[in-house]
């Protein structure tokens, strides 16, 4: 589904196709998960092919990159150009570009001093949730505490725990898993940030547990802009479980309504809840 004979990737200032492209099995991003990637998306707008906040996303992975010892070589307007340019190479305009830095073979658990290679790969993809209300299921893996690494990193030895605790939500009934931080407080998603509405208020807990999400941050703006009162704080499972609605946030899934937690379901009818609202803002948003 990701690609065909017709794919043309970017690998290391080569333009190729998807078939032809090739790493050392021998690669330290392979071996022990230190490689940087960024999932971003482009929509075909009124004004022409549009990647929605390319430069905050291009911003996060280097600093990433950064955060890792890794070098690069490469500038936010060097790989938003290349982003656009892979775009155009495959003729899509609605789509998920894949940006990935990984490294060269070595077996030390030290940085690799030569630059990442670059892999920019891109497909058409649906909403990474769906489009239904989830069903949720609170996890028993615990997002890695901030202290043993760079959580704010969107590292690739950090999904480990993402596919964990979406293979347990699934294997117990759930579409996705709901995680707490170390402290046990509620943190975020495998692959989305998490809000939930109380009383006409949004709840989100605050940076430090969590990746970044670009999303997220679009969303606390849009709820600025629209007068909706958002409180960033911990907060536990138990008063999530009052809450009137809850959804989850990320580039793939835009924003996905949730309908239930656990045993507990949202009583506030989806069309009338703040996510539903922000889903509408967010799609005129992207489509500017």
């Amino acid at each position: 589904m990701y690609y065909n004979e017709n794919t043309i990737v970017y690998l290391n200032g080569q333009w190729i196709p998807a078939a032809q492209a090739t790493a050392s099995l021998y690669n330290q991003t392979m071996h022990y998960g230190n490689g940087i990637f960024e999932g971003i998306r482009a929509y075909d707008t009124p004004n022409g092919v549009k990647i929605f906040k390319a430069k905050e996303h291009y911003e996060r992975m280097l600093k990433s990159a950064e955060l890792m010892h890794i070098k690069t070589g490469y500038t936010v307007e060097q790989l938003t150009a290349l982003s656009y340019e892979l775009l155009e190479k495959n003729g899509l305009k609605n789509a998920y570009i894949r940006p990935l830095f990984y490294l060269e073979p070595t077996m030390s658990l030290v940085p690799v001093q030569e630059p990442a290679n670059l892999f920019l790969c891109a497909w058409e993809w649906g909403r990474y949730l769906g489009d239904g209300l989830l069903r949720i299921g609170t996890s028993s893996y615990q997002r890695p505490n901030p202290k043993s690494c760079h959580v704010e990193a969107k590292t690739v030895g950090h999904y480990i725990n993402s596919i964990l605790a979406t293979t347990e939500a699934k294997q117990n009934g759930f579409d996705e898993a709901l995680m707490l931080d170390a402290a046990g407080f509620v943190a975020e998603g495998p692959g989305a940030n998490f809000f939930y509405e109380k009383d006409g208020v949004l709840y989100t807990c605050p940076l430090g547990n969590i990746l970044p999400g670009i999303t997220r941050n679009t969303v606390l703006e849009l709820a600025k802009k629209n007068n909706i009162p958002v409180v960033e704080k911990l907060f536990t499972i138990d008063e999530v479980k009052t809450a009137d609605s809850a959804f989850f946030t990320g580039t793939a899934a835009e924003i996905a309504g949730i309908g239930s937690l656990d045993d507990y379901t949202f009583p506030l009818v989806w069309n009338n809840s703040f996510g539903k609202k922000l889903s509408v803002l967010y799609q005129k948003e992207v489509l500017k």
